[in-house]
């Protein structure tokens, strides 16, 4: 048992690891008050097309770590209380 705790605290740090240096990469969404002036359209080819781009898979992984994450947390806290 002490074998299978070590690993699941591995993995939790490798995908902690992993969230913070997507979470870091990632652009910033909001074009401020540029945005609010000017009045984007996010009727266009990029916004359509925008989960098959680099920002979107990075935003999909990102979602998909914090969900394992928050797993391995809740597991990790009830293979500790036993």
């Amino acid at each position: 048992m002490e074998i299978a705790k070590w690993i699941l605290v591995v993995i939790y740090f490798i995908v902690a690891l992993a969230l913070i240096i997507l979470t870091l990469i990632q652009s910033k969404e909001d074009s401020g008050l540029s945005s609010t002036i000017t009045g984007s359209s996010t009727n266009n080819f990029f916004e359509k097309n925008k989960s098959r781009t680099k920002e979107g898979k990075q935003k999909r992984w990102t979602v998909i770590l914090s969900i394992v994450f928050v797993i391995l947390t809740i597991v990790l806290g009830i293979v500790y209380m036993a």
